[in-house]
């Protein structure tokens, strides 16, 4: 299927980062209840608009280091934007390169 250009992207790819803002920003409240969620965003090639039609989805939280609680919010992720994620724990003493590309990138809702 081909997709119409608009200003060097595709309107799926524009569409693919709108939706998955929109669906962050619908369900903010019940990711900071849940999980404990302070701040929710998305980086990589979905929020640059380069995302092929098998890209995953780069979400960047700000929460508390709990393992079990990062697995559930990943799954339950993966089923409101239904497409597969890579959630991405932001914290002081992260990898510095992808601190700095997440600080480059991010859109947070």
């Amino acid at each position: 299927m081909k997709h119409k250009m608009i200003g060097g992207m595709t309107s799926n790819q524009t569409m693919q980062r709108d939706q998955a803002l929109r669906t962050l920003s619908s369900h903010k409240a019940e990711l900071e209840e849940r999980y404990g969620v302070k701040k929710v965003g998305i980086f990589g090639s979905v929020a640059r608009n380069s995302a092929r039609d098998d890209s995953d989805i780069d979400i960047v939280v700000e929460m508390e280091p709990n393992i079990l609680l990062r697995v559930q919010l990943k799954e339950e992720l993966e089923q409101l934007l239904g497409s597969k994620v890579d959630l991405i724990r932001y914290w002081k003493r992260m990898n510095p390169f992808l601190k700095a590309r997440i600080d480059k990138e991010a859109q947070y809702v």
